[in-house]
C-alpha cells in the first residue's frame, strides 16, 4: 500500500495548492476587480461553505460505495473548477468556481480515513497520516512560493489554468493502482453506525471541536498570511512567496517527523491516548505562543514567528486523523470523518470572513492574530480533555451483528 499512500499524499498536495491559490492571488485580485477586504473574505470563505456542507454526504458515500471511484469523481470535479477559475471575470463567477471547488474537495478526507483505517494498523497510522499532513503543508508552501513567483511573472490566470489541467494526470495511476473495495472484507458485513450514534460519543464532539480550532489556525494562515505579509508588513510578492513557502515546507518536514515519532512511541509501549494527545495538544499550544509573538514583534522577527506558528500546526495535524481512525474503526471511519470535517470546516467559513471584517474595521491584523491564538488554546483543551481515551468505540451495530451470529450458531 506504499504506492497508494504516496498517491494520497500527492492528491492532498494538489488539493491544498488548489484551495490556497486564491489567497496567493488575493493582492492581484483586489486591484484587478476592485475588491474590498470584506469581499476578499467572502471569496476565501466560499470554498468552505460547500466543502463543509458536503462532508456528511461524502462520508456516507465512501462508507457505501467503492472509495476508489468516489475519490476519483471528486478529484476530477475540483481540478476542473481550478482550471475554470483562471477563465472567469468578476466577483460572482469567482464565487461560483470556489463553491464548486469546495464540493469536489469534500470527498478527500473521508476517503483518506476510510483507506487508512482499513489498510493500516494503529502503530503505522501516525506515519501514514503524516504523508497526508506533508502534502497538506507542502501544498500551500508550493502554492505560495512557486505560485507567487509564477503569478508575479505570468499573471494569476495562467497559474490556475495550468494547475487545474495538469493535475488531471493524477487520475491515471489512481485508476491503475488503487484496488477496488472487496465485499469479503470484514467491515463490509457490519452496518455502519448512524450519525446520531456517532454524536452520542463524547469523543466525537471533542474531535469536532478540536478540528474546528485546528482548522481555524490553518485557514487563517492559508487565506490571509500572503495578504498580511504584503499589505501590513510591506514585503514584495517574491519576498512573501519565500516566507510562506519556508513556513509550510518547515511544517511538512516537522509534521512528517512527528508522525513517525508517534508510531515509534506507541511501538515502544506508549498508549495511543498519551501519544496522540501529546502531539495534538502540544502543537496547538506551540502555535498559540508564536501567534502572540508575531503581533508583538518587529518586522524581521515576525518572519520567524510566522514560521514557528505554522510549524505548530504541523505538529498538531500529524496525529489528528489517527485519533479519528482509531476511535471510529474501519466500520465508521468515513462517516465519522464526514461529520467531524463538516463541523471542523465551519472554521473555514468563519476565519477568513471574520478576519476580513476586522481588518476593514481596524485597518490591521492585531486582533485577528490574537483571536487565532485564543482558538488554538481552546483546541489544546479539546484534544487533551474533551476527547476521551483513544480506542475504538464498541458500536451498537457491531454488537447487534455479533448477537445474531451467536444465536445462529
Amino acid at each position: 500500500m506504499a504506492t497508494i499512500l504516496g498517491l494520497m499524499g500527492v492528491s492532498v498536495f494538489i488539493n491544498y495548492i488548489d484551495r490556497g491559490s486564491l489567497s496567493t492571488a488575493a493582492p492581484m485580485l483586489k486591484g484587478e476587480f476592485g475588491l474590498s477586504a470584506s469581499q476578499l473574505g467572502v471569496l476565501l470563505s466560499a470554498f468552505f461553505m460547500t466543502y463543509a456542507c458536503f462532508q456528511v454526504v461524502s462520508g456516507w458515500l465512501v462508507d457505501h460505495f467503492d472509495v476508489k471511484w468516489v475519490m476519483a469523481a471528486g478529484f476530477f470535479l475540483w481540478s476542473a473548477a481550478t482550471a475554470v477559475t483562471g477563465m472567469v471575470n468578476g466577483f460572482v463567477l469567482l464565487l461560483i468556481a470556489r463553491l464548486v471547488l469546495g464540493a469536489g474537495e469534500s470527498v478527500a478526507y473521508p476517503s483518506y480515513s476510510k483507506i487508512l483505517a482499513r489498510y493500516f494498523p494503529e502503530e503505522q497510522r501516525g506515519f501514514a497520516n503524516s504523508a497526508i499532513v506533508a502534502g497538506q503543508a507542502a501544498g500551500p508552501g508550493f502554492g505560495m512560493y512557486a505560485g507567487g513567483m509564477l503569478m508575479a511573472m505570468f499573471g494569476w490566470r495562467w497559474f490556475f489554468l495550468a494547475m487545474g489541467t495538469l493535475s488531471m494526470f493524477w487520475l491515471w495511476p489512481w485508476f491503475r493502482l488503487m484496488p477496488r473495495s472487496r465485499n469479503t472484507e470484514p467491515s463490509h458485513f457490519l452496518p455502519s453506525p448512524g450519525i446520531l450514534e456517532i454524536l452520542q460519543q463524547r469523543s466525537a464532539w471533542g474531535t469536532c471541536a478540536g478540528l474546528f480550532c485546528t482548522n481555524y489556525l490553518s485557514y487563517f494562515l492559508i487565506t490571509w498570511l500572503p495578504f498580511y505579509l504584503v499589505h501590513e508588513r510591506q514585503f514584495a510578492m517574491t519576498q512573501m512567496a519565500k516566507i510562506t513557502g519556508t513556513a509550510y515546507i518547515s511544517a511538512a518536514i516537522v509534521g512528517t517527523f512527528c508522525g513517525w515519532l508517534s508510531d515509534r512511541w506507541i511501538a515502544a509501549g506508549g498508549t495511543p491516548s498519551k501519544v496522540r494527545k501529546t502531539f495534538t495538544g502540544g502543537g496547538m499550544a506551540f502555535a498559540a505562543v508564536f501567534l502572540i509573538g508575531c503581533v508583538a514583534s518587529g518586522t524581521n522577527l515576525s518572519i520567524l514567528m510566522v514560521v514557528l506558528a505554522t510549524v505548530g500546526y504541523g505538529i498538531c495535524s500529524s496525529n489528528v486523523w489517527a485519533i479519528t481512525q482509531t476511535l471510529a474503526g474501519p466500520q465508521a471511519a468515513g462517516r465519522w470523518t464526514g461529520v467531524q470535517n463538516f463541523m471542523g470546516n465551519l472554521a473555514g467559513m468563519v476565519a477568513p470572513a471574520l478576519t476580513g471584517k476586522i481588518v476593514d474595521l481596524t485597518g490591521e491584523f492585531f486582533w485577528p492574530f490574537l483571536i487565532t491564538a485564543g482558538m488554538s488554546l481552546v483546541g489544546l483543551l479539546s484534544w487533551t480533555v474533551f476527547v476521551g481515551p483513544v480506542r475504538q468505540v464498541a458500536w451498537k451495530a457491531r454488537d447487534a451483528v455479533t448477537a445474531v451470529d451467536l444465536l445462529e450458531g
